[in-house]
């Protein structure tokens, strides 16, 4: 080919760009002229406002979870170490991570992860975007009458959120329970999950679908406990706070500390019945040794003394204040670069 005609060619090959980006819708062409402007348009659609604090929560959920998982993993062995029996060696934290580490690798803290990111793409999406949503409802309906937000419209909001969020992510809820309970069994009778999708599928095949929702109404009462804690002492704390000299990210930091305290409290001894609940397998006589959450905290008062229910609650709320405050500060950054 000569030389002309390459460069005839080349001519003709910029003539069909330039006619096709003068034919480009203008949206297309303002976006790659200005790509900051697009992203804010699109940021600022209606249902993407609607999405982004689903979203956001996911997110920051995700990211408190990978922080906080070896945590959560000693917070359940030390709920199901010595069950039924009322005395004998009281385990620590500490003596949990050494015999963890002393079975297996440093990893091994992290069984059940998947489980645990797959609830939290779940429960924290659900909960904080609900909570969001309800608390944007409530205080547009207090503005139209000349009010402010209570500490009762956020507990209510609190509640409700938790407990519809619970009920959803229950199946990956009981997923990281068993895969994180499974190292105690002896090593003929574990069942050794390869993933959360590996552990949801056999659980539902060997027990039924229904298994996948044991232990919902504890899980569920818990969740409420947790988020009247956690969102409803937040959000009053963080407006308490909000005219002192405390900078934001003190204040912030501070809230969650309390909000921390508050959840820890209120949630842990639903959320000790619920680690049970969930454990559990049927015996040799076909039976399941609690009926349901009221069966199992009778038993366990009867058996082994009513502060079992806070056993572990330095552990419970190292797990759970670390968790509040990455979880808020990550979803108070992205609600800051998404606003």
């Amino acid at each position: 080919m000569s030389g002309q005609s390459l460069a005839e060619a080349a001519k003709r090959k910029s003539d069909v760009v330039m006619t096709a980006a003068k034919d480009a819708p203008a949206a297309v062409r303002s976006a790659a002229e200005n790509p900051g402007k697009a992203t804010q348009d699109f940021l600022h659609k209606p249902f993407v406002r609607g999405a982004l604090p689903f979203v956001n929560g996911g997110l920051a959920g995700m990211v408190a979870t990978t922080v906080i998982q070896p945590i959560d993993m000693i917070k359940v062995r030390l709920q199901l170490a010595g069950e039924g029996v009322k005395t004998g060696p009281k385990p620590t934290p500490l003596s949990v991570t050494r015999d963890i580490l002393a079975q297996g690798k440093v990893m091994d803290l992290y069984t059940g992860l998947s489980a645990g990111l797959l609830r939290q793409a779940v429960y924290t999406t659900a909960r904080l975007g609900l909570f969001d949503t309800f608390m944007n409802t409530l205080k547009a309906r207090a503005e139209a009458k000349g009010n402010g937000i209570g500490f009762a419209e956020r507990a209510g909001a609190g509640l409700t959120a938790g407990g519809l969020a619970a009920m959803i992510s229950n199946p990956a809820d009981l997923a990281l329970i068993r895969m994180q309970s499974d190292g105690l069994k002896p090593a003929a009778e574990r069942a050794n999950y390869k993933s959360v999708i590996d552990a949801l599928s056999r659980i539902s095949k060997a027990e039924g679908v229904g298994a996948l929702w044991s232990g919902a109404y504890p899980t569920v009462v818990r969740a409420m406990a947790l988020n009247f804690g956690q969102l409803a002492f937040f959000s009053e704390a963080k407006s308490r706070l909000k005219d002192t000299s405390l900078s934001p990210r003190t204040q912030t930091l501070t809230a969650s500390a309390v909000a921390g305290f508050f959840a820890s409290f209120f949630s842990l001894p639903f959320d000790f019945v619920k680690t049970r609940l969930q454990k559990q397998t049927k015996g040799p006589n076909g039976e399941l040794p609690y009926k349901g959450m009221v069966d199992c905290f009778k038993k366990v008062a009867l058996e082994e003394g009513p502060l079992r229910f806070y056993r572990g609650f330095s552990t419970y709320y190292v797990r759970i204040a670390p968790h509040a405050m990455v979880t808020l500060i990550v979803a108070d950054y992205l609600g800051f670069i998404t606003k």
